[in-house]
């Protein structure tokens, strides 16, 4: 009987494995939609600074706004990449003048 049940638990298993590998148990849409978000009025304005040894484009533009960031850090990132020509913020250089984004801090 142990035997007969064991049998059918590994059926039961392998069964409900090969389901889900092949048809999945999450449904699915069939097309995917992804939003593509535009860049807002806010980095239409910057303003241009000079680096200073140690500091990053968040210290940057915390230090203009004199405090937190009222937008995510992945769009202060795609901000300043789209106003310096698709730089990336790790690859900032001091003594180098760069434009970052201006926001407002009451959003």
């Amino acid at each position: 009987m142990k035997r007969l049940i064991a049998l059918l638990l590994a059926a039961l298993t392998i069964f409900v494995i090969y389901y889900d590998l092949s048809k999945g148990t999450l449904p699915a849409d069939k097309e995917q939609t992804i939003e593509a978000a535009s860049m807002t009025n806010t980095t239409e304005s910057f303003f241009e600074k000079k680096v200073n040894p140690g500091e990053t484009v968040l210290s940057i533009i915390e230090q203009n706004l004199n405090g937190p960031l009222p937008v995510s850090i992945t769009d202060v990132i795609t901000d300043f990449s789209n106003l310096n020509n698709g730089l990336k913020p790790e690859e900032l250089k001091y003594g180098e003048t760069y434009k970052f984004p201006v926001y407002d801090s009451k959003n």
